[in-house]
């Protein structure tokens, strides 16, 4: 599967049924469309068994609870309309996208309380996030942009409205050459990349940002879980920019970035070191077994 994401062959889930992939259309009029009321997973499948898929959709049914869209599905009708696109899909080794948003309705102001909620599920090839970067290291700018505090939008959602930031922040580190940008929280210390979480490395520890007002990602909580199995203290807190500079290695994770070593961010650099190759190698064959 190639091409433009609305000219191809294939199938997606929509509203309880499979469809044309082309036919997967909405109206202009969409409220999420105009006022950003809509939730989404990033899932991944390795040998045609998506990895923690039924955490994946837990977060999903929450994250509409936290942006006051509730969706008309169950966890368990969910997790088979995934299985079934899968398997329609033909792949073995796919990314796997439900999304739920709220329609066109009788509703066009803020409010959209008599709108339908609709969910609709999509999958796709997808190799690796950031190409190479996965063996020699990724380059990641600094942002302008922070992530805002947990009393200004639901943070802990995966909701659409909150990339906002992100896709600015990717756009301006892509066109200084590097594969995403870091970014500092509201009150400047160090929180997540665009689409990842971060861990970073000092003297055989592992030292992570605390996740109290950013996505605490599935792949983050299984890297932390992986690390602390092999005894390697992990040492979750807040962390000021000053000390890049003292960390040896560095990685993000997510179910799009897997597992992929950094090797600069700004003017701090690291090494593509045993630990964070041992944890990518590690992950791949978790997800594979």
């Amino acid at each position: 599967m190639a091409g433009a994401y609305d000219d191809r062959d294939g199938t997606i889930w929509m509203d309880g049924k499979l469809i044309p992939w082309r036919d997967a259309k909405l109206h202009l009029l969409t409220h999420a469309l105009h006022y950003a009321d809509s939730v989404f997973e990033g899932e991944r499948a390795y040998n045609g068994k998506i990895f923690e898929s039924r955490k994946h959709t837990e977060r999903l049914i929450q994250s509409g609870k936290d942006v006051d869209l509730t969706i008309p599905w169950t966890v368990d009708q969910i997790e088979a309309a995934k299985e079934l696109t899968l398997k329609e899909s033909g792949l073995k080794d796919a990314y796997i996208r439900p999304i739920a948003w709220r329609g066109s309705g009788e509703d066009m102001g803020v409010a959209s309380q008599r709108n339908p909620v609709h969910l609709a599920i999509a999958v796709w090839e997808w190799g690796a996030y950031y190409g190479d970067a996965k063996f020699k290291g990724a380059k990641l700018d600094i942002s302008k942009w922070k992530r805002p505090s947990p009393e200004t939008i639901p943070c802990f959602a995966k909701a659409s409205g909150l990339y906002m930031i992100c896709t600015m922040s990717k756009h301006a580190a892509e066109a200084k050459g590097c594969s995403d940008a870091m970014m500092f929280d509201y009150r400047g210390y160090v929180a997540e990349a665009t689409g990842a979480n971060m861990f970073f490395v000092k003297d055989g520890e592992v030292h992570t940002p605390l996740p109290d007002c950013f996505l605490n990602g599935i792949t983050r909580q299984t890297v932390v879980r992986m690390l602390k199995e092999r005894q390697i203290p992990v040492i979750e807190r807040h962390i000021m920019p000053d000390e890049l500079e003292g960390f040896e290695q560095c990685w993000l994770t997510g179910t799009a970035a897997e597992v992929t070593p950094v090797g600069q961010i700004g003017d701090y650099t690291f090494e593509v070191g045993e630990m964070a190759k041992g944890i990518a190698k590690d992950y791949e064959k978790l997800v594979r077994t």
